[in-house]
Order: C-alpha cells, then structure tokens, then sequence
C-alpha cells in the first residue's frame, strides 16, 4: 500500500537493526571517497589525533541511509531526498563499532507552491554500542499528498 503525505505524522519514529563496521570497510570507502592518512593509512593513522583508523564521517552518513532502507524505511512510499541540514559528527567511529539508527518525524507538512506534494522533515540520529550519539542531522524527503494523484497508482 502506498503511503501519503498524510499518512506520516510528528513524533513517529523508526528505529533500526545494529551493523557492525569493521577497520577494511573503513579503508575501502575512504580510499574511493575521502582518502585523508586518519581514514586510510593505519601507520599515519596510529600518530594522529585519534590512535588508530577511523570511518569517514560521510561513510557513516550513506550508512544511515542503508540502516533506515534496511529498517523499512518509509515502507513502499516513493520519497524523494532534497536536502541535509545540520549534519554533526558528535563522535568518531572506530573498527568494531557497532551502528544504530533512530529517525523520528519532525515536521509534515503539504507545499505551498506544489500541492500535490509534501515534505517530510525527520531527525536522524546514530548511535554507537555504547548509546552514544555518533552522528545527528535533519533529512528533508518529498512525497506526494491524496486527493492530488489518479486513484489506482
């Protein structure tokens, strides 16, 4: 069944299963996509800020995306990304760490220059195994309201 613009409400909230992420995946996603000493280079990585290896922060971020998929996401609703705001790296995320994911519903509400559609603003929080907040931010999703589409699709 698909879902609305109305069928989304404040304060819901999906959280969820755990991933484990682990010091070679850390290494493969920075060597492709941010490739500083401190996320690549265990021997640089040792003597820097941090002792060791750590995620890139966006790895963590495309890993919350995968978590909330994975969780069920917004069920068999097409939404639509159109923004990020305040993305916040709050802690670093080590080899062994264990990820969660929370989103709770923050604002739904229709467009005011296309009616036919809403947006769906959530807060996005991930944890480690230790209920640490690693890493928090606002996700802004598009989806269509009823009553503005063909009945049947």
């Amino acid at each position: 069944m698909t879902k609305y613009l109305e069928d989304f409400h404040e304060g819901d909230v999906w959280h969820s299963g755990t991933m484990t992420i682990g010091e070679a995946e850390m290494i493969a996603y920075a060597t492709a996509n941010d490739p500083q000493p401190i996320h690549i280079d265990p021997v640089a990585a040792k003597s820097g800020p941090f002792g060791e290896i750590i995620a890139s922060g966006w790895q963590i971020a495309a890993l919350s995306m995968r978590l909330f998929l994975e969780a069920g996401g917004y069920g068999d609703a097409p939404i639509v990304g159109i923004g990020i705001d305040e993305l916040r790296w709050k802690q670093v995320v080590r080899p062994g760490d264990v990820l969660r994911t929370a989103r709770e519903i923050v604002e739904a509400r229709r467009s005011q220059s296309k009616p036919d559609r809403g947006v769906i603003r959530t807060r996005v929080t991930v944890l480690n195994q230790r209920d640490e907040t690693v890493m928090t931010y606002y996700a802004l999703g598009q989806v269509r309201a009823r009553g503005t589409v063909p009945e049947g699709t």
